[in-house]
């Protein structure tokens, strides 16, 4: 016997809304359902992670989950949670980002082989493209009241002066074309079940509607929403001063997804680690009650971190993300800091006091190109003291005279230069062709 679904979202935290009749169809029958996401982007960011998860573990406990990619919808925008209509994108772009986000949730769902739920991506694009406005007034805009998605509260909110602007049509009609979706997939995949976020909840009962006014009272179908994840101190999840955390490693290198996941609170890693990875009750009770035990130690931050970044990326990515960790905060060496990727590098060293030198510069001795050229340290004589102590390393190797000469031999990356100082004071130094 399959898991129980609905209990597997309960005991991880990720469940907020369900319609009455949702568990006990999912029990009796291998059930189809779907979660919508927004193609204005070419990579997913961690916001999307709980919708994915969910779609996760729909499918391990044998349930066919269909990712939709709004094509269409994300043409026009939505109002729920959003303060602003979106830009509209090109179908090129469109069918670009389609298949970025595919292969990212492939890494998390089973679009392959014969089994019968197998994961499946739709884009509503294909559908509404042909639909016309006369028609889509005729077979869809007739079932729905204007009192009905006026009762909506993301209509409300935007009526309400929350946004300076009001709602446009266009936005006025988003619940009617998600509900549209509902609808179209519960006709032609037997999709009786959608998932998403608790801003959704208003559109996604706009579906279940739509399809009891257009199929007849015996025609079923049902919504589940998550939580929106946020953080302890009640802030937005997934944004950090320099925007979102990407899926993408080019958008987020995989050593700053591995350093957001080892920074959350205590707390929230106690949630995070129920919602975003696929670790058993038995497994996380035992590291919740390890952390508590030693919080020092950072179990649970260190286990979220390395599950959610070998889920994402690969362990490969996990090895290099602890491995460039240690650089800034153990025992590291010469090798490991020439094995770095220049943007790992920049992202470990994001802020440190950083320098620029031209390239002519080299073949000067240390002393000269570390006070005169970069003032790394104040003055030559504060170096030589230093250096004679052996507080001074050059990219992780203890500077051995204070005047040798520094070449293109000593470059990392052909261009960067690490100074350290003592064990704690680091110095980027740039080397500009």
């Amino acid at each position: 016997m399959n898991k129980n679904f609905v209990e597997e979202l309960r005991w991880r935290g990720m469940l907020a809304q369900i319609m009455p009749g949702t568990e006990e169809l999912l029990q009796k029958e291998l059930v189809t359902a779907y979660l919508g996401t927004d193609p204005t982007a070419d990579s997913l960011h961690i916001g999307h992670l709980c919708g994915v998860m969910m779609l996760r573990h729909l499918q391990r406990c044998g349930h066919k989950p269909i990712i939709l990619v709004g094509g269409a919808t994300g043409m026009i925008g939505d109002p729920s949670g959003k303060s602003q209509e979106r830009n509209l994108l090109d179908d090129e772009t469109l069918y670009h980002n389609q298949e970025c986000i595919k292969r990212q949730v492939a890494k998390f769902l089973d679009f392959d082989g014969d089994a019968p739920n197998k994961a499946e991506l739709v884009n509503n694009y294909d559908w509404m493209k042909d639909f016309t406005f006369l028609n889509f007034a005729r077979e869809v805009g007739k079932h729905i009241t204007v009192n009905y998605m006026m009762a909506k509260e993301s209509v409300q909110q935007r009526l309400n002066g929350e946004a300076r602007d009001g709602l446009s049509f266009t936005e006025f009609t988003y619940q009617l074309l998600q509900g549209y979706d509902f609808l179209y997939l519960y006709q032609h995949k037997g999709c009786k079940l959608q998932l998403g976020g608790n801003d959704q909840w208003g559109n996604m009962t706009t579906g279940t509607e739509l399809i009891r006014r257009t199929l007849g009272s015996e025609a079923e179908a049902f919504a589940l929403t998550c939580p929106l994840i946020t953080k302890a101190d009640g802030k937005k999840f997934g944004k950090t001063e320099s925007g979102n955390v990407w899926l993408d490693p080019k958008r987020t290198s995989p050593y700053k997804f591995y350093q957001f996941w080892l920074n959350v609170s205590d707390d929230d890693a106690e949630r995070y680690i129920k919602i975003f990875t696929s670790l058993d009750k038995e497994t996380i009770d035992a590291l919740v009650e390890e952390h508590r035990q030693d919080p020092g130690r950072r179990t649970l931050q260190r286990r979220l971190a390395e599950e959610v970044t070998v889920m994402v990326h690969s362990r490969e990515d996990y090895d290099a993300a602890v491995e460039a960790s240690n650089i800034l905060f153990g025992k590291s060496t010469k090798e490991s800091l020439m094995k770095l990727d220049e943007q790992t590098l920049l992202d470990i060293f994001e802020g440190v006091p950083q320098f620029e030198i031209s390239a002519d510069k080299l073949g000067l001795p240390a002393v000269e190109l570390f006070t005169t050229e970069a003032a790394v340290f104040a003055s030559k004589g504060e170096m030589r003291k230093l250096v004679q102590g052996g507080g001074v390393s050059l990219n992780k190797e203890k500077l051995a005279a204070f005047d040798r000469a520094i070449t293109a031999d000593d470059l990392i990356d052909g261009k960067y230069l690490l100074v350290q100082r003592g064990k704690k004071n680091y110095y980027l130094v740039t080397v500009k062709g």
